[in-house]
């Protein structure tokens, strides 16, 4: 962590409070009070002294709480903002929100669109792996919770506040709104770093609960360097669990944001312990912590001497508990993952999901209440859905979601004993004792196996398995983000670098995707075979559609055009043959034939989201597509194959959409207006930078940000066929199609399959299933009294063998030649003897 300046936070508000900056005498960390204290005030330096005795005015519920934050900043200039997804869809670093600054990175942070508003205040839900191990210990750790953001981007010629306001923002909410004493209040100094920015903040600290964090926002993080950024970000994060918990003097948080819901979780666990204990057991927690077994042991044990109870039974109690905290947090956070449409799986934010849900079975299982998950959801959703209405829109789904995970988990393990034993004794021929965590991971990422199953079946062949204390954590970490980024899967630095001086390619393209001809100025020829125009109807490969083909004249000269692609803003053709001298005019000719079949192919495929969806339900999602001249590929998210009624289904309302002719809508727009009017569905095929994006809408049915080219309207297509649907990977369905003339090409060659089939068969086509299924039966039937016949034959067969045996003292001997050439298997004809006899010896020969 950078060394923080003495000054950096010399704030006249804090002069003007009387705080002072100290050093805690317990941690070293450099803090701000008005008190005489000692130590920073944070636990495990100081205890939690807010329990029983809240430090508030009141009590508020985490609703009240979220008011009350919203309406304060709101009466001081900040602009209400509604919260965001959980799931970071116009992002493509992240897969979940992990805080409210994530809505605002990197293209409000880094300049290149504006905020909403400026000032602006929203309570953001978000959810985080970070040491998931540790949710339910401790009594504070969650894996979903609510960062109340307070957020002002301050910009070189229009300051808006920093640091001194943010801080009296905070004390003035904290003492003269909630009623916390000023003298109660510590701010702790720290260097915050998140979501690729990072700069110095401040924690605010009271009874030993750290209730918020205040960023002041300044760098942009970049390998192991810190590059100042124009605009600095003040990135305030209140944590509304805990100030409610604070309010509330609870015995843990999760009673403070969960109330009756856990209580009954809690009974169904059976676990009865009195207000008093859980208090000292949290109280303990924030002193020794739940780092690791170690840390949470000394806290049991600890507890367990302050009340007089048995150590160990006392900690069978606690882990039961822990549980009952953990399934309560776990249920929310599922509830919200696919509420918004996450399919577990075992890639991106359905990895996560599914970590989450399996991790919630297994607690559930050990407890015996795996029955009860779905009424915990129910819960959740009653307790959450009227503040957060898309839960209760997606009751359903969320209900089915689980059920489906749930039972694959159950399979899992099921099955997953066999698996497990088969790698151990592998490992143990080889001498190996002992299951690598690497090992560990694979299973757990290939077969959904958890350390704890693994444990249970290689401990039967003497193979030891030692499990990370943060086993699930370093698991979660490898799957938070994705492995690359947009910008970097697009960049070429080698083309970028040669193609620096040249000025951006006008895209003609974009203004009549109809033109097929057009007439341009050679800029540069970049390589052998490969230039630069100021101007092109060709399209670039991207966004899943391969380029445009076709020609190039120049005078006599024609260059076939065989590959095209952007780099940057800058678009190079590349030819079928190099260029040997310069070239001032040209004109092009794309293709026709292929533009047009991937454009019905691109427009099908939008048509085709909003069908899978609509008969599928609202948790599809595009998982990948690829658009081809003869067919095309769209992958969906989906909890189970697609059956037979549903490709039915989906393919008529494509072409019921086709036969409405209605118009497809192209139009650039601000990323802000485009997400607000059209929500984040707009991302269907990842994030799309910049601060303009280009929405393609088929009235009334589908809306997305792409960069493809498309019908002017759905008649266009002509016709749409689903050519195969099959499963590409656990939660994620592949439809192959094809429209216009490919399509109506495969209708013409199944017409002319049934018409060949009808004519061998002697019957109509409408006819055709009922001969087939006459035949079917026909063979059937002749199969059954083939196999009599060759009963009977191997019976007779055997018998012959027999009498022919020659006895040789105890044992008699069978020699016999291959009976293959008649229809009988010289295995059963010895199986057989050997039935009827166990001391005949069969040779069977050639």
């Amino acid at each position: 962590m950078p060394e923080i300046n003495p000054e950096e936070f010399a704030l006249p508000y804090f002069t003007e409070i009387g705080f002072n900056r100290r050093k805690c005498l317990s941690c070293g960390s450099n803090y701000w009070a008005a008190s005489e204290q000692t130590t920073c005030g944070e636990v495990p330096c100081a205890p939690y002294s807010f329990i029983g005795t809240p430090p508030t005015k009141r009590p508020y519920s985490l609703a009240e709480m979220r008011i009350q934050f919203m309406d304060y900043f709101a009466e001081r200039g900040h602009t209400r903002i509604k919260p965001y997804p959980i799931v970071a869809r116009w992002r493509n670093d992240v897969y979940l929100v992990g805080a409210s600054i994530y809505d605002f990175q990197p293209y409000v942070t880094e300049g290149s669109m504006p905020p909403p508003a400026n000032p602006l205040v929203i309570s953001q839900p978000c959810i985080r792996f970070t040491d998931i191990e540790q949710v339910g210990a401790a009594g504070r750790h969650m894996s979903i919770f609510e960062m109340g953001g307070a957020h002002a981007f301050n910009y070189p010629n229009k300051e808006i506040y920093w640091k001194d306001d943010t801080v009296r923002y905070h004390h003035k909410l904290l003492s003269d709104v909630i009623g916390v004493p000023s003298e109660s209040i510590t701010y702790k100094e720290h260097f915050w770093s998140g979501g690729g920015n990072a700069g110095p903040d401040l924690e605010g600290i009271v009874a030993g609960l750290e209730i918020s964090t205040l960023v002041f926002m300044q760098y942009k993080v970049q390998g192991e360097e810190l590059i100042p950024l124009p605009i600095r970000t003040v990135d305030t994060g209140y944590g509304m669990e805990r100030w409610a918990w604070l309010s509330q003097g609870s015995p843990s948080g999760f009673h403070a944001v969960y109330g009756p819901l856990l209580t009954q979780v809690v009974e169904m666990a059976k676990v009865d312990l009195d207000e008093s204990t859980l208090a000292s057991l949290t109280r303990s927690a924030g002193i020794y912590g739940a780092s690791s077994r170690d840390s949470r042991d000394a806290y049991v044990e600890a507890t367990a001497r302050e009340i007089g109870l048995d150590k160990e039974a006392f900690r069978s109690i606690v882990q039961t508990l822990e549980a009952a905290y953990a399934i309560t947090d776990h249920t929310k956070s599922i509830s919200f993952l696919l509420a918004e449409g996450v399919v577990p799986s075992n890639v991106g934010e359905g990895y996560l999901t599914r970590l989450i849900i399996r991790r919630a079975a297994r607690l559930a299982r050990q407890l015996g209440i795996l029955p009860e998950l779905p009424a915990i959801i129910e819960g959740q959703i009653k307790l959450w859905g009227g503040e957060f209405h898309l839960l209760r829109e997606m009751r359903g789904e969320i209900l089915e979601g689980l059920r489906i995970e749930v039972e694959k988990y159950e399979e899992t393990i099921s099955k997953g004993s066999e698996v497990v034993l088969r790698l151990s004794r592998e490992l143990s021929s080889q001498g190996i004792r002992k299951i690598p965590t690497e090992q560990l991971v694979l299973l757990y990422d290939s077969q959904g196996l958890a350390p704890e199953i693994v444990r249970e079946s290689a401990e039967k062949v003497g193979v030891d398995v030692d499990v990370p204390e943060n086993f699930l954590t370093l698991v979660a970490e490898r799957h938070s983000k994705p492995t690359s980024s947009l910008e970097a899967s697009s960049s070429n630095p080698e083309w970028e670098e040669k193609l620096k001086d040249l000025p951006a390619t006008r895209a003609l393209y974009y203004d009549d995707a109809y033109q097929a001809s057009f007439q341009a100025k050679m800029l540069a020829k970049v390589a052998e075979n490969a230039i630069v125009l100021d101007q092109t109807c060709f399209y670039p490969e991207g966004g899943g559609q391969p380029a445009d083909h076709g020609e190039l004249r120049s005078g006599d000269r024609k260059l076939k055009v065989t590959n095209v692609q952007k780099f940057g803003n800058i678009i190079v053709h590349f030819l079928d043959q190099p260029i040997d001298q310069e070239i001032d005019l040209v004109e092009g000719e794309i293709d026709w034939q292929r533009r047009v079949n991937l454009m019905r192919h691109h427009t099908g495929t939008h048509a085709l989201i909003g069908a899978a969806r609509r008969v599928l339900g609202e948790h599809v999602w595009q998982a990948g597509a690829q658009k081809e001249v003869e067919s095309s590929r769209l992958d969906v998210t989906h909890y189970r194959e697609i059956s037979a009624k549903e490709r039915e289904r989906i393919e008529r309302l494509v072409n019921q959409v086709i036969l409405r002719d209605l118009p497809v809508q192209v139009a650039w727009m601000a990323r802000e207006k485009a997400e607000a009017k059209y929500g984040y569905r707009l991302y269907q095929g990842g994030a799309v930078p910049g601060s303009k994006i280009r929405v393609v809408r088929i009235q009334g049915w589908d809306a997305e940000a792409c960069g493809g080219t498309h019908c002017k309207r759905t008649g266009e297509l002509g016709v749409f066929k689903i050519e195969k649907v099959s499963k590409l990977q656990d939660g994620v369905e592949r439809i192959i199609f094809s429209a216009g003339e490919p399509a109506l090409k495969r209708l013409n060659q199944q017409s002319e399959a049934l018409a060949k089939a009808s004519e061998l068969l002697k019957t109509t086509p409408d006819k055709l299933p009922e001969s087939i299924k006459a035949i079917v039966a026909e063979r059937d039937s002749l199969e059954k009294e083939i196999g009599k016949v060759h009963a009977k034959a191997m019976e007779t067969h055997v018998k012959q063998l027999e009498k022919r045996a020659i006895s040789l003292g105890t044992v008699r001997l069978v020699l016999a030649k291959t009976a293959k050439r008649r229809g009988i298997d010289a295995v059963e004809v010895a199986n057989r003897l050997k039935e009827s006899d166990p001391n005949i010896i069969v040779v069977i020969f050639e």
